[in-house]
């Protein structure tokens, strides 16, 4: 069990939020970032955990929340870099501004509070510190529709390769590529029909696939530098 807590960023819904409750029923204390008030955050806090608001879309909101961050723990045991945005290219020409806060979001604010957290995790007394990004299958993959998403997240898994070099022995840097995990409100049986025909393993298995690749990952001491893909074997496909 964990004294330290165990930071996950855009921790309110999703993917995020499975593993910050997860992580609880465990044992770990656990922070969220959140970007707006909603029932889920208020439900996080009465179970416990802490939930911080942040605001990633501009270098100024990202510093804010890391002097939050110092002012509000001393160190930490890890921190997953689950915030994300999704936004389509525009079909006529280019959304200049949801390229910049999807960098900001997806490279930005992982490359500076995992730099400026650094203190935080060596500050850990455990002897496993860690770092975990969330990428997507689309970072190693492109996508035609959804460039700068793809771009910006790819930047995210590069950046696990350059922070697990500069960080080790200290902490372990890696990272998770899903694809195909969860269906939105929105999503029909052809749109599921569409997810298997792309992977070998059946699709939509649930968050709890990803849970399992981020417990993996603090439990291994002899892991870094790596991106798990948990995509139902899309990429041999």
């Amino acid at each position: 069990m964990s004294q330290a807590p165990i930071l996950i960023t855009g921790g309110a819904q999703r993917l995020g939020r499975y593993c910050a409750e997860r992580l609880y029923d465990d044992g770990h204390p656990v922070i969220i970032t959140y970007r707006r008030e909603r029932p889920a955050v208020e439900a996080l806090r009465r179970r416990g955990i802490t939930a911080l608001y942040a605001d990633f879309a501009s270098e100024a909101g990202i510093m804010t929340f890391i002097e939050h961050l110092k002012s509000t723990v001393p160190a930490l045991r890890a921190i997953i870099h689950n915030a994300s945005h999704w936004q389509p290219d525009g079909e006529d020409e280019p959304h200049a501004a949801g390229f910049e806060l999807m960098f900001r979001v997806h490279m930005q604010a992982p490359y500076l509070i995992s730099l400026h957290g650094r203190a935080l995790l060596e500050a850990c007394s455990e002897p496993m510190r860690d770092i975990i990004h969330i990428t997507d299958y689309s970072a190693a993959h492109g996508s035609h529709r959804h460039i700068a998403y793809a771009a910006t997240k790819a930047g995210l898994e590069n950046l696990t390769l350059s922070l697990a070099g500069l960080l080790a022995p200290a902490i372990k840097v890696n990272g998770v590529a899903p694809a195909g995990i969860m269906l939105n409100d929105s999503d029909d049986d052809a749109y599921l029909e569409h997810l298997n025909r792309r992977a070998v393993l059946p699709a939509v298995p649930g968050p709890g696939v990803i849970w399992q690749s981020v417990r993996y990952l603090l439990d291994n001491p002899f892991v870094t530098g790596t991106t798990l893909a948990v995509d139902g074997g899309r990429h041999v496909k």
